[in-house]
């Protein structure tokens, strides 16, 4: 049994973090030097550096604002960007948040508005240091996954093993989330074979054909040099990799960024804007995917690496699992499973499927998965646009 936080808002959450969110990229320094002068790893910085308004942008803060992982908020406004601030305070205050708002064109400054910070952290810090603990069952929580420095070995190992940790959350009644619809190109058949009705299926399709001609106007597919440098082929075969981390069970629905998932079950999230192209590659790191991901109520995220990489994130635990038995040995100190074993006979994939999902148990009752340990609270919050979903995207009902 998982003891959680319980908010006010009903939501619940395996962290208690205080989130510091800037609004513009002029008030990201002084965020920064708030958190990094708390020095508490349950204090975590946030933001949107754009000036200009973004519908996007304004539900992921929102989302994130109000995500169960978070207690209380501290916002830093320059007092000048376009950014809602008083609709950001006003919504996670409504959840019942303790929320408080600096702007430092009218707080005096750098220095004025670091030092009003530190005190508005303390403030929110001891109005969540008593927040009610509750049990929490694992048909309650929210699981995404996301791959990153994939290599040649991560469709045989990692990725199929959380597909199969995956089939197992699913089983016992969580939501789990799989992206993204610009590395699938080439599934969308075999996604829309598994959907729960007939109405998904097509919006299946069409979520990866409209990745294809976003990539294709774009002129670069979600296919980077050291994909082919760890051994990968071609972008069918990064896609089937990709894919592999679905598992097998029904696909419920599909997701847009902030986007809750309504019950239980697997879902895709479409990560790539609506209409034309005009935001450049719809995610410029791993990073923006996974706060994607934490805007749809993920909890934590299982990040599979052949290559190897070394993020986190801010408000929600990411778990890595290394694809590459050679990547593990040199990366050991940033891997929370070593997925490599398969290729070396030490292991199945139902052995480390299973290794996964007790991972997953483990961390969302308070163990730190190894990139908390370290610190890692990576954060990125671009421009994008995206219309809502339809009600084909999430039936209420699935086949048996």
């Amino acid at each position: 049994m998982i003891e959680a936080w319980l908010r006010k808002d009903g939501r619940k959450g395996i962290r208690n973090v205080v989130a510091v969110a800037y609004l513009v990229e002029c008030a990201h320094h002084v965020a920064r030097r708030i958190v990094d002068k708390v020095d508490d790893p349950d204090v975590h910085l946030i933001g949107f550096p754009g000036c200009y308004p973004n519908a996007y942008a304004a539900k992921v803060m929102e989302a994130i604002a109000t995500h169960p992982n978070v207690g209380g908020l501290v916002i830093v406004s320059l007092g000048c960007e376009s950014f809602n601030r008083e609709r950001l305070l006003a919504v996670a205050r409504a959840s019942g948040r303790p929320a408080e708002l600096l702007v430092i064109q009218e707080t005096g400054g750098t220095a004025a508005t670091i030092a009003a910070g530190l005190e508005a952290v303390e403030r929110v810090r001891a109005a969540i240091a008593d927040v009610e603990r509750v049990p929490m069952n694992v048909d309650e929580l929210v699981i995404g996954t996301i791959c990153g420095g994939s290599d040649g070995t991560s469709g045989i190992t990692a990725n199929p093993a959380v597909g199969r940790a995956f089939d197992r959350l699913v089983a016992a009644g969580a939501a789990c989330i799989f992206e993204e619809t610009g590395e699938l190109v080439g599934c969308e058949t075999i996604m829309a074979d598994r959907a729960a009705t007939p109405e998904l299926a097509i919006a299946i399709e069409a979520c990866v054909h409209k990745a294809e001609h976003y990539y294709t106007i774009m002129g670069f597919g979600s296919f980077a040099p050291g994909n082919a440098e760890g051994g990968l082929t071609t972008q069918e075969e990064k896609s089937m990799g990709a894919y592999s981390k679905s598992g097998s069970s029904i696909i419920h629905g599909i997701l847009k960024p902030g986007d809750l998932p309504p019950t239980g079950g697997l879902y895709l999230l479409d990560v790539v804007p609506d209409g034309e192209p005009r935001f450049g590659f719809p995610n410029i790191a791993d990073n923006a995917e996974i706060v994607e991901l934490i805007a749809c109520g993920a909890h934590l995220t299982l990040f599979t690496t052949g290559r190897g990489s070394v993020v986190g994130s801010a408000i929600s635990p990411v778990i890595k699992i290394c694809a590459n038995p050679d990547t593990a040995r040199r990366l050991a100190a940033d891997m929370d499973v070593n997925a490599g074993r398969i290729l070396e006979g030490e292991a199945t994939l139902e052995q480390v499927g299973a290794e996964i999902y007790d991972k997953v148990l483990a961390v969302a009752g308070g163990d730190r998965s190894i990139s908390e340990s370290l610190g890692h609270q990576e954060f990125i919050l671009t421009y994008k646009a995206f219309d809502p979903i339809g009600p084909d995207c999430l039936p209420t009902r699935a086949r048996a």
